[in-house]
């Protein structure tokens, strides 16, 4: 019955409002159930792909105040179930139907990769696109399946956003770390768009804000079962005050940091556009390094009226894999660099580098390791700096299990022989001189937050080098950049990005875009370096601030098991 009769007087505006949410969330709730009887899979396939809006390049992050309450009374649905069999196999296929839709849509661009040579990759296209996706979703499967275990404990729907919180956040780390890990579109990006919000991964890292953001935007949930006089207050305090806690909080990190420059450093970021195919043509290979030393050699295009001083650039980088050949195995490659970049402190560039086992008799296939290497050359030509990347992406630079793989007729998309073989870590801070000391970060170990700057030493700057051109024209190189962004804001460090078509940028350390090119643009982009600022939380305790948030939300979850939900006053 409702709280209010005919007899008594009529309502205050703040109850009419908790009221009128009310029945909206029932009625909405009402037309999912009956969808979720018909064609659970479905739904929440559909409610996984809408929830990529919340994601960049779109940042529609309200649409998951949709999306994550259709997933919570699902899951109250699979709990219902009689047998404990039947709820975790329920659980676990309706999470994983979720995190399938999710993937496909959010990850739908690495088709593109497969049609650089569509000849030899185009057939396999959709069974790695849903393969990789089908993968992915079992961390979703996981943690819904563990959600509706423990709802048969936990009977406040309150706490029982918070299960689901915990659980989610428990399962993006294990996504982001288990079989070399890929955090890629994890939910705690949701909250980090617009700016002000994005100054929160500072504080929780990106898995901490995945906990927060089920809570708050998967609040709404309980407005259908909450008496109308409870209503406004839950979803109150559970939602609009943590936003806006956290955007008064970001506004004011903004406000009290402004973009402070080096004075004596000059940056120019090349950015050639090649085609990925044309990557693959031998022909081409003189062609396209000297379409990069074309480009480092324009005039300069510094403004005067700048916070550092003007001049021609002082440091010039190139992307991933710039220099199409083994650079330490090429002398004229150095004297070129060298005409081309005179009185130029470094060219930071991406490369390969080839050793050779000499135990093994006549250099079998076996005895090549090919690295995929960043360079650091002086103006003279001088090797000043290399790095060889330490984290490698799976069937693109090798293959797990080889001997399985190959017996298959599998293959890298690189055609490299034998695979790329990782460099040794821990990741080198290196010292280029006139810059700050910096750490390199090559295509997608920017998408790894608890893999930089972990040493007892802090770099004073991230430089990304990557060639997203196989992902061609799609949301795939947008959503690679706001994840280094984020890397930016969780250590307080500028990040500068030289991307074979884009997106190339000078972000600094807040997370602004200060200058950067367009996708598929060529030219260069001359900018200062902005200057790093203290440590967040995050870049000083990293995961350890995580693992505090998981067991505080634990520790808040566990006196709510008392209860069953026979004995639920709901």
């Amino acid at each position: 019955m409702s709280e209010f009769t005919s007899s008594q007087p009529a309502p205050g505006i703040g109850a009419g409002l908790s009221a009128s949410v009310e029945r909206v969330a029932r009625l909405f709730r009402g037309w999912v159930a009956v969808r979720l009887r018909r064609r659970p899979a479905l739904v929440l396939a559909f409610a996984g792909a809408l929830s990529v809006l919340a994601m960049a390049p779109f940042h529609a992050w309200p649409i998951l105040f949709l999306t994550l309450p259709v997933l919570f009374w699902s899951l109250e649905d699979a709990a219902d179930r009689p047998a404990s069999s039947g709820r975790i196999k329920s659980a676990l296929w309706r999470g994983w139907a979720f995190g399938f839709g999710f993937h496909v849509a959010g990850l739908f661009w690495i088709g593109s990769a497969f049609l650089v040579q569509p000849e030899r990759f185009a057939l396999i296209m959709p069974f790695a696109i849903a393969g990789l996706a089908a993968g992915l979703a079992l961390f979703h499967g996981v943690a819904t399946s563990a959600t509706a275990m423990a709802f048969q404990v936990v009977a406040s729907p309150v706490r029982r956003i918070a299960v689901l919180a915990a659980a989610l956040m428990a399962s993006e780390w294990l996504r982001g770390n288990i079989l070399t890990g890929f955090p890629w579109n994890t939910l705690g990006q949701a909250l980090t768009m617009p700016l002000p919000l994005m100054q929160a991964s500072g504080l929780f890292g990106i898995y901490g804000l995945t906990a927060l953001a089920v809570i708050v935007l998967a609040t709404p949930a309980v407005a259908a079962a909450a008496p109308a006089s409870r209503t406004w207050m839950a979803v109150g305090f559970s939602t609009l005050l943590p936003l806006a806690v956290l955007f008064a909080y970001g506004w004011s990190k903004l406000a009290a940091t402004p973009t402070v420059y080096e004075a004596d450093v000059r940056l120019r970021l090349v950015q050639p556009s090649i085609p990925q195919r044309d990557k693959f043509d031998d022909t081409k290979r003189r062609w396209i390094f000297d379409r990069h030393l074309e480009l480092s050699a324009m005039p300069a295009k510094l403004a005067t009226d700048t916070p550092w001083k003007p001049g021609p650039p002082t440091h010039v980088l190139w992307p991933e894999a710039a220099i199409p050949f083994f650079y330490r195995r090429e002398p004229a490659a150095s004297a070129a660099i060298a005409a081309a970049l005179p009185g130029t402190s470094a060219l930071i560039a991406g490369t390969f580098r080839l050793n050779v086992d000499p135990t093994i008799p006549n250099h079998e296939v076996k005895s090549y390791r090919i690295y995929n290497t960043a360079v650091a050359v002086g103006g003279d030509g001088r090797l000043l700096a290399l790095y060889d990347k330490l984290h490698l992406v799976p069937f693109g630079e090798y293959l797990p299990a080889p001997g399985l793989l190959n017996a298959l007729g599998l293959e890298n998309l690189t055609r490299t022989r034998g695979g790329m073989k990782s460099g040794r870590g821990p990741r080198p801070i290196l010292d280029i001189p006139g810059l700050p000391p910096l750490e390199i970060l090559i295509c997608y170990e920017a998408i790894f937050p608890e893999e930089i700057a972990v040493g007892p030493a802090r770099p004073g700057l991230l430089v990304n080098l990557t060639n997203d051109a196989w992902f061609g024209l799609t949301t795939g190189p947008y959503q690679h950049l706001h994840q280094a962004r984020l890397r930016a804001v969780e250590q307080g460090l500028p990040l500068v990005r030289s991307a074979n078509n884009g997106i190339s940028a000078v972000v600094d350390p807040v997370g602004r875009i200060k200058a950067s090119m367009a996708l598929n643009d060529a030219g260069v982009l001359d900018h200062g370096l902005p200057r790093a600022t203290t440590r967040p939380p995050y870049g000083r305790w990293g995961a350890w601030i995580e693992a505090v948030i998981l067991v505080l939300l634990l520790g808040w979850i566990v006196p709510g098991c008392r209860l069953s939900r026979r004995d639920s006053p709901n």
